[in-house]
């Protein structure tokens, strides 16, 4: 069934069938699958019957046998050659009413769901296909061959059934078929429109065939759940409703992968097995399990496939061990929280405002249109996302846009007011409640350099070498501080900052921070000078 499906949706996909074909195959597969379920069912009633006429037939026999020796005085063979005459008729005098009720329930229980009625579907599948009656006929004229027999009553039944069939026979050859006209295409298919435009999906989850139990809603697939559970989890994060995934599966990809797209394009894929389990090693384990080698595609660690019953010693070892709906639902989440600032579109910030307007409606009023356009709103809300800052104190983001759009209007210079704004929590989310924030700093010479670059051209121009050396530096000293479980926190001048927050945005854990973001009241830690 699930091939199936895919394979029209594949052809659906590819433009070989339209909807109304796909339509009419999807019909077919499901009364195909009707009447397979249906016949299983009938299968077993008649089988349930036949059971208990032997067993009726052996206890009357057993029964007539001691009845006639013990009561009646008969022997043993007389006893025997009356009461088997006996059961035996009793047996095919019992056996008309179950056929009748057999062939009664065969009827309704077979019976595919269509508009038709009963009537109709019994009638085109007996009278229209003369196959039929010829098959029926044989039967019904071998059984009334047969000595003892009611030969009559069967041979005039066969009889019956071969005179219908030469009638259908020769009446299918009397009709004339049909020739065969040519029309013109477009008057049969309909005009285009932009209905026939399908939209591209903002977030899109693509399974291969062996996936599929995964994210079978009928079938409790895990995967779901685990799907909304992110979508939960990043909403409350981030602080705008995340749009829904969009799931399908995909002929063209391994069985056992799966690939995520944004905006219909992919962002990552890779594969899991559903009957295996994922050990990933978090940095430090106390023996090596046995599996397939393989990375975690959430965060590239080293992890293996192994079978479900390692699990509990994968666990003993140190690893940490996740089913694939884990696995994939932890992929995504990465990926959409690295890319949020895809996710936030016109319509997305002008549901923030809506409800911010539900609780200040003065200060939405006076920001929007009078002050800034929505276009000019919405790119600083995607600056802040891009930086990994929430959007959930939207009342301080709108107020300090309504403080300095007057000023300006350019999107990066009220990203950098806003950020401002939310240095406080720009820092707790950095690095918690710590009185001290430890940071590395620019070379005093760099720093001066950058900054002329800056106020001279309104933009950095440096060597590649000296980027990739400083890059390379910046890289080893967040490593380092990850390792000792610190944060990797680098301050710069503001007109500084956003160049560098674009360059080193690759190196993970690193914060690059302005001097006015810093709260007065949290003391700085230096670390290092990075030259």
């Amino acid at each position: 069934m699930p091939g199936k499906q895919m394979a029209i949706d594949a052809d659906l996909n590819a433009g070989v069938i339209d909807q109304e074909e796909a339509r009419l195959r999807r019909q077919e597969i499901g009364e195909e699958a009707d009447f397979y379920g249906s016949m299983d069912g009938a299968s077993k009633f008649v089988r349930g019957d036949a059971i208990a006429g032997i067993l009726i037939l052996f206890i009357n026999i057993v029964g007539g046998l001691i009845i006639g020796t013990s009561q009646h005085d008969l022997s043993l063979g007389a006893a025997v050659h009356n009461y088997t005459l006996l059961t035996i008729g009793d047996g095919l005098v019992a056996q008309i009413p179950s056929l009748l009720l057999s062939t009664a329930v065969a009827i309704i229980v077979t019976r595919v769901t269509k508009s038709q009625d009963m009537r109709q579907q019994v009638a085109s599948q007996l009278f229209n296909d003369p196959r039929t009656l010829i098959v029926t006929g044989l039967i019904v004229g071998i059984l009334g061959l047969i000595p003892g027999m009611p030969n009559l009553a069967f041979l005039s039944l066969a009889g019956l059934c071969g005179f219908a069939a030469f009638r259908l026979i020769k009446r299918q050859k009397v009709e004339p078929v049909p020739e065969p006209r040519i029309t013109d295409p477009d008057a049969v298919l309909p005009e285009l429109s932009w209905h026939d435009v399908d939209p591209v999906d903002l977030i899109g989850l693509e399974v291969g065939y062996r996936l599929i139990p995964l994210v079978d809603s009928q079938r409790n697939g895990p995967l779901v759940a685990r799907i909304k559970g992110v979508r939960k989890k990043l909403t409350e994060e981030l602080g705008f409703l995340v749009s829904p995934v969009h799931i399908r599966d995909n002929l063209d990809l391994q069985p056992n992968a799966y690939r995520i797209s944004l905006a219909g394009v992919s962002i990552g894929e890779s594969e899991v097995y559903i009957e295996k389990d994922l050990a990933i090693n978090p940095g430090q384990v106390f023996g090596k399990i046995e599996g397939m080698a393989t990375r975690d595609p959430a965060f590239g660690l080293e992890a293996y496939w192994i079978e479900a019953s390692q699990r509990e010693e994968a666990q003993m070892l140190g690893y940490t061990v996740v089913d694939p709906a884990t696995v994939v639902a932890t992929h995504l989440s990465q990926l959409l929280q690295s890319n949020a600032h895809e996710l936030l579109g016109h319509e997305e910030c002008q549901q923030l405002l809506d409800r911010l307007a539900s609780v200040s409606p003065k200060l939405v009023e006076e920001l929007t249109p009078k002050l800034l356009p929505m276009s000019v709103i919405t790119r600083v809300l995607q600056n802040l996302l891009e930086e990994h800052i929430p959007l959930k104190n939207i009342r301080k983001i709108a107020e300090t846009l309504a403080e300095h759009g007057a000023r300006s209007q350019d999107p990066d210079v009220l990203s950098a007011a806003v950020r401002v704004s939310l240095g406080r929590s720009i820092v707790h989310n950095v690095a918690g409640t710590r009185p001290e924030l430890p940071v590395l700093t620019l070379d005093p010479e760099l720093e001066r350099i950058l900054n002329e670059s800056a106020q001279e051209t309104g933009n950095i121009g440096l060597e590649p070498a000296m980027v990739e050396r400083l890059h390379q530096t910046l890289t080893e000293k967040a490593q380092s501080q990850e390792i000792a479980g610190e944060p990797a926190v680098l301050l710069v001048a503001p007109q500084v900052r956003p160049w560098m927050s674009r360059m080193m945005r690759n190196i993970r854990n690193l914060h690059v921070l302005a001097y006015n973001e810093i709260p007065d009241d949290k003391r700085i830690q230096m670390i290092a000078a990075v030259s």
